[in-house]
């Protein structure tokens, strides 16, 4: 008879499994976050409607005046067809850099405390709030998606690309939430916040190529541009979502650097989150 193998210690099992149920933990601990943050949005939706007017008032009144006047340079595409992915990154970006201030809120009421001695990581509660903005940010893609399509702008809807918009836009949520939030961190307050969050919104809009191409800017705007991450979220939304849209930087390289911004700033945010504690 042949002796079987040595047996694995349950010690070795124990260890080998811990990769996995760490993976596990974090998931279904980030997924919790994200799961009570989305209640809030369940039972006051209004906020989804009072947002989408602003991105309403820019394809008709602004997009339509420009389509006019010819005055910007936009190739083959119509100016509202070049403008809409840009609204549509608009409106990711005001709702989401405005996130933090949930946090603060939260802050100020104790539930940050109290979140801090669960038995969840700081990374898999920072990521479950990017992944709660992602989900806001897709409703919000939604409403500007059909607003366009209403309006006349020819938009791709191929499976394929319309999965790829909506990736898009899932990211720049929460890329943009987790800066957001990184800022709340540091500040703590309400009214610091607010300056700071509507000192940074309009230069990274107009300091991207969301409303003009970047080949119409001067070098030290184009410059700031390039390292803007709104210029990578529009990039990838104009040439996924727009017919006869061509893109300039690659959708590969806009993905790659909306991924590595979003990791970069949960390791941050994740870091800094105790903070607001104290």
């Amino acid at each position: 008879m042949t002796s079987a193998g040595p047996a694995t210690p349950p010690r070795a099992l124990a260890e080998s499994g811990k990769p996995l149920a760490r993976l596990s933990g974090f998931a279904r601990h980030a997924m919790a976050i994200a799961s009570a943050d989305l209640l809030k949005l369940k039972r006051d939706p209004t906020e989804l409607f009072t947002r989408a007017v602003q991105p309403l008032l820019w394809l008709l009144v602004f997009g339509q005046v420009f389509s006019r006047t010819r005055a910007i340079p936009t190739g083959a595409l119509s100016y509202l067809a070049f403008m809409a992915p840009g609204v549509l990154a608009q409106s990711v970006l005001f709702a989401a850099i405005f996130y933090g201030i949930a946090v603060i809120w939260e802050r100020d009421l104790g539930i940050v405390h109290k979140l801090l001695v669960a038995p969840a990581s700081r990374s898999s509660l920072v990521t479950g709030k990017a992944i709660a903005a992602g989900v806001r940010g897709l409703v919000q893609g939604v409403i500007v998606f059909i607003i366009a399509l209403l309006l006349g702008v020819h938009v791709r809807l191929d499976p394929l690309s319309v999965l790829g918009v909506g990736v898009a836009v899932f990211m720049g949520s929460a890329l943009f939430a987790t800066f957001s939030l990184l800022v709340a961190c540091v500040v703590k307050t309400r009214e610091r916040f607010m300056g700071i969050g509507q000192l940074l919104t309009m230069p990274l809009f107009f300091a991207s190529n969301a409303i003009y191409p970047i080949t119409m800017m001067p070098n030290w705007l184009r410059a700031i541009a390039e390292v803007n991450p709104l210029t990578y979220l529009v990039d990838a939304l104009r040439t996924l979502m727009v017919m006869g849209a061509v893109s300039v930087t690659g959708v590969p390289l806009d993905f790659a650097v909306m991924g590595a911004g979003i990791v970069g700033l949960i390791v941050a945010a994740a870091w800094l989150y105790p903070d607001l504690a104290r």
